[in-house]
């Protein structure tokens, strides 16, 4: 069995009275890329600064390449961090700033050189080597600043929110970028980052924070079409969920009650047991939903009134009710649909998921 590359066991950390992470655990596998995504607040990058070691925790323990790391420095890690805010010296070149560490660690000249020339060859910024930072546009000195921790030839590389100081093209081919240099190195890379696009596009597994736990540490697959509970149902997916609150009914099947529907609910795999009456959410999403004559075959199939139409070029999005619910669903862009119109769109409800009403955990 391979060695945890990195693994975090039962750590707590509390500013005064107030609990930020409360016992949390997760093991990361030697070259696995993990997000973790989570609101403002939810304690996602107080987790990599435990990581990185620039902060105390208050228990627990914290092991990286399976040596005990929780009271070493942060240099002494093993690890490169990328921040938010690039944190390049101003005063220096770019071949200053990413040679600035080495020299301070006492590499030898010859080893520093070939350290940073490799270094701008991966991230393509060999040209760039006697600019300044001011010099500099924006992705340039994200790059840099990605070259920094690079050029330590570490094997945990942490990022803190890269991206979003940048304008969202830049975002996109950034992204790509990364997730290129994950290929090519295969270091074991930790990131965080409210933005569910980045995490699922860059991850192996993402871990949905909120409060300071982690709701769920899944691959992007199961995250978005297995959510544990509604919040992750919730934050994961643009346009958001649809949720529909009704009871669960048990007659000679199992059925879900919104509304005058019921919907069948035989083919949808429950993870436990349900009760009758039980008070739940189908959670759909509008990805799921189809419109007009390709509804015909779905086993749900619903009258709407078209309320808003929001055009998105390949697709358009379209706002009706469903039982008195505000109820969205994707259409193609091509079609053409007015407001007021009633239009008939189906779904299947075996890929639907539902949640206790009371603990929101999926049923």
């Amino acid at each position: 069995m391979a060695m945890d590359s990195v693994s975090v066991k039962n750590l707590d950390l509390n500013f005064g009275s107030v609990e930020v992470l409360k016992n949390l655990n997760l093991d990361v596998k030697k070259g696995e890329f993990i997000v973790l995504l989570g609101s403002s607040g939810c304690g996602k990058s107080t987790l990599l600064n435990c990581i990185a070691g620039l902060l105390d925790i208050t228990e627990g323990q914290i092991f990286i390449n399976g040596k005990n790391v929780t009271w070493d420095e942060p240099k002494d890690r093993g690890i490169g961090m990328v921040f938010q805010s690039y944190a390049l010296y101003p005063q220096m070149s770019v071949e200053g700033n990413l040679s600035f560490g080495l020299k301070n660690a006492g590499l030898p000249k010859k080893e520093i050189e070939k350290r940073v020339a490799q270094t701008a060859k991966v991230l393509q910024i060999e040209p760039l080597l006697k600019r300044k930072p001011a010099a500099l546009s924006g992705g340039q000195r994200q790059r840099v600043a990605i070259g920094r921790a690079l050029v330590r030839d570490v094997e945990v590389f942490l990022f803190d929110e890269p991206l979003s100081n940048l304008d969202a093209q830049l975002r996109t081919e950034l992204r790509v970028e990364i997730k290129r240099l994950h290929q090519k190195l295969n270091n074991t890379m930790i990131y965080v980052t409210h933005d569910q696009i980045e995490a699922m596009t860059l991850a192996d597994r993402i871990a949905i924070m909120k409060e300071g736990v982690i709701q769920q540490l899944e691959s992007p697959h199961t995250v978005y079409n297995y959510p544990t509970n509604k919040y992750v149902a919730g934050f994961i997916g643009s346009p958001a969920m649809n949720f529909l609150p009704g009871t669960i009914a048990q007659q000679q099947k199992t059925c879900f009650k919104f509304g005058d529907e019921v919907l069948d609910l035989s083919h949808y795999e429950f993870q436990g047991t349900t009760s009758e009456g039980q008070t739940a959410w189908l959670g759909i999403r509008p990805e799921q939903v189809v419109f007009g004559d390709d509804a015909k075959n779905l086993p749900v199939r619903l009258e709407v009134d078209v309320e808003v139409i929001e055009p998105m070029g390949a697709d358009t999005l379209v706002w009706s009710r469903l039982a008195g619910q505000e109820f969205h669903f994707k259409v193609i862009g091509s079609c053409t649909l007015y407001v007021g119109e009633k239009v008939i769109i189906g779904f299947d409800p075996a890929c639907a998921s539902v949640f206790d009403m009371n603990t929101e955990q999926r049923l």
